[in-house]
């Protein structure tokens, strides 16, 4: 796998982990908004972490 290959994997985890959603709905997002689902799901990671 290369480096693009590995970061769209981790990505595509972290939402489907967090939000659970289907691969399928995960790789059909545009990497902008894929990157900003990411961002949001780690602010609420972080409030409700404490």
């Amino acid at each position: 796998m290369t480096y693009a290959a590995d970061q769209l994997f981790e990505e595509v985890a972290y939402v489907a982990y967090y939000l659970h959603w289907p691969m399928d709905t995960i790789l059909d997002m545009e990497h902008p908004f894929r990157a900003r689902m990411i961002d949001e799901i780690g602010k609420i990671n972080e409030l409700v972490s404490g």
